[in-house]
Parts: C-alpha cells; structure tokens; sequence
C-alpha cells in the first residue's frame, strides 16, 4: 500500500504502474479514468469501501440560501420518486395524481411562499428546465456523459440506493 500527500501524487503512481488500483469517491474515478488515454482499459468497481453524507456547501449565516438549496435537491428526487421528468412535467402539473405533487409542481400555493420564493412554480421550472435527479445524474455523470457512472448508493431507496425523498407535506 502506497500513500500520497496530494492526489496528483497519487494520480500519477497509478497512471505509472506503481500501483494497480486507485481507491476514492465514484465521480472522481470517473473523471480520472474518462481522461486517460485508454479509458475502457480501466474499470470502477461497484464495491463500496465506505460511506459518507455527501453535502453542499453554502455560505456561513445565510439559513434562507440553505434551506432553498436543500428543497432544490429534494423537488429533484421527489420528482423522480413519483416519475415525474423533464418530458411529462407538464402532463402531471394538469393532471396531479396527489396532494404532495399538486404542491411540489405548484397546482396548491404555498410552498414557494414558504421558502421565501415569490413564485409557487419554482420546481416545475426546475425540472422542466433539468429533469428530475437521475435525469442530471444520467446527463452529468451517468450513462448519457462521457463518464458512464452506475448511480449505486446514489439511487432513490426503491431503487436499491440510499436516498430518500423528504415527505412533502
């Protein structure tokens, strides 16, 4: 076992052959090995070593940014929750299907007033605009970009992964 004080170090011990494995965060393999000359010589196994809470990071002091940060990510996998996507967003804002969607797509107000927004339609722009959770996972970092990273862990929880939409209430 080798060990680095920076990651260019050990990049570069991986890319010489001084090791035969590279262990770190999926999207960061995924980034190192689309950059290599051979990338489909080089394989991220779908073993997880250890699991930690991934977070944004804001500005200290300012709880509103947060909190609005924080009901962006939960709008995107709330709406891949109840299959709702870039494509049918504005099939399910005319015909909501239940009370926590006529919120999140802004059919009921309130829910933008809540987050100090002066618009009640702020996720059905976002994910008209983005798509839903896995849509941006799949564009960005998955099986639609160049770096095709398995979702895994990052899946919605009926999916077999770890996340688990807020209760929109």
């Amino acid at each position: 076992m080798l060990t680095f004080d920076k990651r260019e170090e050990e990049r570069a011990a991986y890319s010489s052959k001084r090791c035969d494995a590279d262990l770190g965060w999926g999207p960061s393999l995924a980034v190192m090995r689309v950059t290599r000359d051979d990338p489909d010589a080089h394989i991220i196994l779908p073993d997880v070593v250890a699991v930690a809470a991934e977070v944004a990071l804001t500005r200290q002091g300012d709880d509103r940014f947060v909190n609005l940060v924080d009901w962006v990510i939960e709008a995107l996998l709330n709406a891949e929750d109840m299959g709702i996507t870039k494509e049918n967003v504005d099939e399910f804002k005319a015909h909501p299907t239940n009370p926590a969607m006529q919120r999140l797509l802004g059919v009921v107000p309130g829910m933008g007033a809540r987050l100090g927004l002066k618009d009640d339609n702020w996720a059905y722009m976002l994910i008209k605009d983005l798509g839903n959770f896995g849509q941006i996972w799949d564009r960005n970092l998955g099986k639609d970009s160049p770096y095709k990273l398995d979702r895994g862990l990052n899946s919605l929880w009926k999916s077999g992964g770890v996340l688990v939409p807020y209760v929109i209430d």
